[in-house]
């Protein structure tokens, strides 16, 4: 039987566009329907009767809430990943941003699909996580877990920094680049695509290595298993001024000689799609691939 969810949280950016009246509008709806409702504290200042919600901050989000809805884009889902480093509660997403590959549900139908997901009526898939960390001689320091991707990238300048890879502990490369991205299957969709690597399925147990603009044409995105560990040794930042990010947060500088070691995390997160979700029609519908006559008719 698949879990209900009685205690729920909203989370959002106060700066998404349209967040107000999808929020306004959402807790309304979850008030009909007898759930606890946990209202992120950052949220306060766009609802026009604060008092009569309950706010809370991460932490109690993280203890007590056994559902989390974020209102917004897919960054603000990413920011929500973020949140639950410790204890990671399934999330679905109302897309009031661009592609939205994360974020499926629209404030058009959030009301029938939210419901229906408290019904229980829904589709539970999980993703894989990457953790990472810088080793240096004298310190390992970690990073925030990633769901999209790890980037490690110049950030000023237009040289290109030298760095070499390694697949459990095996030598694969040396790049002169702008940088590498290593993504995880929900990450192949966002900076990895934009940089020419493949899609992967959401369910592929994989990580797929892309190099940012790189000085050799044959150097090209790679595909390695899910257990792998990946190594990247900055070999001469020539001035670049490296830095490494998770999932385009928590962005941390590079030297010469630091390593960053990459691999699936133990934990995972759960997103929460309505039933009828279809990853491919997701696809065409961001991607605008061709469709056959009989599916313009479904999507």
């Amino acid at each position: 039987m698949p879990k209900r969810f009685s205690s729920i949280a909203i989370l959002g950016r106060t700066g998404d566009s349209g967040i107000s009246t999808a929020l306004e509008l959402l807790l309304s709806h979850l008030q009909t329907l007898g759930v606890r409702i946990l209202v992120e504290t950052s949220l306060r200042s766009l609802i026009k009767d604060a008092r009569a919600w309950e706010f809370a901050d991460h932490a109690q989000i993280s203890a007590q809430a056994d559902l989390a809805i974020s209102i917004g884009g897919d960054g603000t889902l990413l920011h929500a990943v973020h949140i639950f480093t410790s204890h990671m509660v399934p999330l679905v997403g109302i897309n009031l941003g661009r592609l939205g590959f994360l974020t499926d549900i629209s404030p058009d139908t959030m009301q029938a699909e939210i419901s229906a997901i408290l019904r229980g009526d829904y589709h539970a898939e999980q993703r894989l996580l990457l953790e990472s960390e810088i080793v240096r001689p004298d310190a390992r320091v970690p990073c925030l877990p990633s769901l999209n991707d790890v980037v490690i990238q110049k950030s000023a300048g237009g040289r290109l920094i030298e760095f070499e890879t390694y697949v459990n502990g095996d030598f694969v490369c040396a790049h002169r680049a702008d940088g590498i991205i290593i993504a995880s299957p929900t990450g192949s969709t966002a900076y990895a695509l934009s940089g020419g690597g493949s899609i992967l399925h959401p369910s592929v147990d994989a990580m797929i290595l892309v190099p940012i603009c790189p000085h050799a044409l044959g150097d090209r995105p790679i595909v390695v298993r899910g257990d792998n560990e990946i190594e990247i040794v900055i070999n001469d930042t020539h001035g670049g001024n490296p830095q490494v990010s998770s999932d385009g947060q928590n962005t941390q500088s590079l030297s010469a000689n630091d390593r960053v070691r990459v691999r699936r995390s133990a934990d995972s997160v759960t997103l929460i799609h309505p039933q009828e979700h279809d990853y491919y029609r997701i696809l065409r519908n961001k991607l605008h691939w061709g469709r056959a006559l009989h599916q313009q008719r479904k999507d």
